[in-house]
Order: C-alpha cells, then structure tokens, then sequence
C-alpha cells in the first residue's frame, strides 16, 4: 500500500521560500499523478499544482503562479514544491496526492487514492 509523507514545512517570514517535499513509499510514484493541496483555517482544501507522470505537463493554481514550482523524482520516489516570495494567504497545512486513474481531474479531491498526512506552513512576521 502506498505511503505518502511530507515535510520541510514551518515558519516562514512574508517573502521567504520553503521547499516542501513528499516521500513515498509502499510502491512507486512511476504511475501516478501527484499534486499538492492546501487547506487555510476555517477554508476548504484547495488544489496548488499538479505534475504529470513523466512531468510533461504541470498546473498551478492562479495564486501561486509564478512563485511556486512542482517537481518530481522517480528514481527517489518522491515530488517536491519549492516555494517562494511567500504570503500571509500562503499559510495552511500542505498535502501531497497521488492519483492512479487513468485520466486524473487534478483540481477535484476525490480524485485522488492516496494522500500524506500533511503538514503545516505558517508564514508571518
């Protein structure tokens, strides 16, 4: 059974960076679609971005554009986000996601089969 699990979060000062990364193991990423989430206090979860299996096609949401950049590894079965210029509104807990249908509808959440536990991302002064 796949495991995902993330890290690299925490307190960040406005306009810091973050590299955040999700681990997997159980089985392999080589076949899935991973995206990341987030979800602020009292707001739903939300889609950030989205990496195809072989990393031909990449998505982000309109408020990361920009500053944020997905990758992924397959030799070390693992995705990054790395995060910059960060905001106050970036602030939440973080979840990495994996997808294992054929055709994988990034932004909605019942996509996915598997997900990290996440982690948080504070970022203030």
């Amino acid at each position: 059974q796949l495991k995902l699990v993330e890290s690299g979060g925490g307190l960040v000062q406005p306009g810091g960076s973050l590299r955040l990364s999700c681990a997997a193991s159980g089985s392999t990423l080589d076949n899935l679609v991973i995206s990341w989430f987030r979800q602020a206090p009292g707001k739903e979860r939300e889609p950030v971005s989205y990496i195809s299996r072989r990393a031909d096609s990449i998505e982000y949401a309109d408020s990361v554009k920009g500053r944020f950049t997905i990758s992924r590894d397959n030799r070390k079965n693992a995705a990054t986000l790395q995060m910059r210029s960060l905001k106050p509104e970036d602030t939440g807990i973080y979840y990495c996601a994996a997808c294992n249908q054929v055709v994988c509808t990034w932004r909605r959440l019942s996509t996915y089969a598997y997900w990290g536990p996440g982690i948080q991302v504070t970022v203030s002064s």
